[in-house]
């Protein structure tokens, strides 16, 4: 082979890693990894990030508001229960690794789900517990389990289930807050019955 061709021939190698490295066989893209996201209101959002992060495939949760009418709402505006927005918790997931169906059931006995507009010692619209679906298929699962938690309590089961709308990430100081604040955290959680009232809503069924 003359020099030249061997010349032509490296060049072309070399076009093909720098311009398409990130080709798999059959020079098909690689799939991105695939993401999807999860909107529950269950409360205090401090309270709800523990039980999530710990699950094999969620890969974060962010703290925030949803379902109000307010731009950007601040936590005090949230709190005084003007707004119309509930403290949530957004879950980011990999659908692979951990279904839908399976957030659910973390989520439900995380919470007191018979209760209206109220979680432990926190009171007002604020608190109420709600899932925000992000498709027909969460809606579906939803429903299907709050159908299925009725039949169970053999009462009405409180909890909304309620298209997802803007989410508005909380402030700084709120996310993590069980990490960066442990004690005050564990003083709150106790403080406020919440870890009694699990136990008496869902007993060894908690998670």
């Amino acid at each position: 082979m003359q020099a030249q061709s061997i010349l032509k021939l490296l060049s072309a190698i070399a076009v093909i890693f720098v311009a398409g490295g990130n080709l798999s066989y059959g020079g098909q893209s690689a799939p991105a990894p695939q993401t999807a996201k999860a909107t529950f209101a269950g409360g205090c959002f401090w309270c709800m990030e523990p039980p999530f992060d710990k699950l094999d495939g969620v890969s974060s949760t962010i703290s925030g508001y949803m379902g109000g009418t307010k731009k950007n709402p601040t936590y005090e505006e949230v709190s005084s229960g003007t707004t119309g927005h509930a403290e949530v918790l957004q879950v980011t997931y990999d659908p692979k690794k951990i279904s839908y169906a399976k957030l659910l059931e973390v989520f439900w006995r995380n919470i007191d789900p018979l209760t209206p507009n109220r979680q432990f010692c926190d009171v007002g619209s604020q608190y109420r517990s709600a899932i925000f679906y992000h498709d027909e298929s969460q809606k579906r699962l939803a429903e299907e389990s709050k159908k299925a938690l009725a039949k169970r309590f053999r009462e009405s089961i409180a909890t909304e289930i309620v298209s997802a709308s803007e989410f508005y990430p909380a402030e700084d100081y709120h996310q993590d807050y069980y990490k960066k604040n442990p004690l005050r955290y564990k003083f709150y959680t106790y403080s406020c019955g919440r870890e009694q009232r699990l136990k008496e809503v869902w007993g060894a069924e908690q998670k």
